[in-house]
């Protein structure tokens, strides 16, 4: 027996967290071999995680099958967690950027799937997870709806599979409800759901997590930020004051401490109208200045200008995002934002 062969072996088995394979993800340690006894230590978050006695059953079943005379013993150990780095139930994932408002009708969940989708255009491993639980957008603006999620056992452990569009692996409680369903749920059950979607869901290996949020300040958001490290949040306002006066609210959630959560950047949505015939002019319905201000009070920047443009909303619904246009002033827009926050996160990781 070669630690090799063993390795090679223990690749076949699967983290039931996050479904990674454990040596790939680091959990293996300290591997020795002393005659037919094979010894190694196994990292875990926490000796209570659920799925811990079929992990080693896996790995003593997964070494019987190329050395039947192995005896395989793996000590459990939580990994002890660095005080500059909070653990992360889902460390495949780089990046988690939160999408927020502090009011509905602003764009949010628009700007969420265009910039996820903007984000894998510049070459990021990108996932959508739409948290907007009584709101769901996300299977429409796919072009998912109907579509429901499957389940896959990993080491002992069900774990959903995400949904997939434009390369995009999404996850939303819309694919689980029907459409017309209206969604009737408490803090603590939406809390479970928020913790579901995150770490019962079996995400590949991604650069990046964008999280749509519900608009306002409530549960969802502080169980997301309670969950995981959140990188950072995409403030989405419109320029009118009253927009820019409930975004500033969000903003503030996100900066109380014991939350603190850095602030990417401001999009500012509808800032203009530019009809399709006249692509030069602008019409300022709704004022101007709101995404300036709020960049201001953030100590931010604005990430981007969204026109409104009927081709926005059009590609909404039909499930076909506005950034996979060819062509037109949308799909730079949002391309722009996403080369910003990307940019953003550069910043804030040094």
């Amino acid at each position: 027996m070669e630690k090799d062969s063993i390795l090679a072996a223990l690749r076949q088995v699967r983290d039931p967290q996050t479904g990674q394979d454990i040596v790939a993800a680091g959990m293996v340690q300290s591997l020795e071999i002393d005659g037919n006894n094979v010894n190694f230590k196994l990292l875990i978050p926490s000796l209570q995680m659920a799925g811990k006695a079929e992990l080693n059953f896996a790995c003593i079943g997964a070494i019987a099958e190329i050395f039947p005379n192995a005896q395989v013993n793996a000590h459990f150990a939580a990994r002890t967690p660095d005080s500059q780095q909070p653990v992360s139930s889902v460390p495949h994932i780089k990046n988690i950027i939160a999408v927020a408002s502090g009011k509905g009708g602003v764009g949010k969940s628009t700007v969420a799937v265009n910039l996820a989708l903007g984000l894998k255009q510049l070459g990021a491993r990108v996932g959508l997870l739409d948290a907007d639980i009584y709101g769901p957008s996300i299977p429409t603006m796919l072009g998912l709806v109907g579509e429901r999620p499957k389940v896959q056992d990993v080491t002992g452990v069900p774990k959903m599979l995400p949904l997939e569009a434009y390369g995009l692996p999404a996850m939303s409680v819309g694919f689980i409800i029907e459409p017309e369903q209206a969604v009737v749920l408490r803090g603590p059950r939406l809390a479970a759901i928020i913790k579901q979607f995150v770490n019962d869901v079996l995400w590949p290996e991604l650069d990046f997590l964008v999280v749509d949020l519900p608009p306002g300040t409530g549960d969802v958001q502080l169980t997301l930020v309670q969950t995981v490290p959140v990188t950072g949040v995409v403030l989405v306002t419109t320029p009118q004051a009253v927009a820019l006066a409930d975004a500033i609210k969000a903003m503030n959630m996100f900066m109380m401490e014991g939350i603190n959560v850095p602030i990417l950047g401001v999009v500012e949505n509808m800032a203009w109208f530019t009809p399709a015939e006249l692509p030069e002019n602008k019409y300022y319905i709704f004022g101007e200045g709101g995404g300036k201000k709020l960049a201001l009070e953030s100590k931010s920047v604005l990430l981007g200008q969204i026109p409104i443009v009927q081709s926005i909303r059009e590609g909404g619904d039909a499930g076909k995002p506005a950034i996979l246009q060819q062509e037109g002033v949308v799909a730079a827009a949002f391309l722009e934002v996403a080369k910003n926050t990307l940019r953003q996160v550069g910043v804030l990781k040094g």
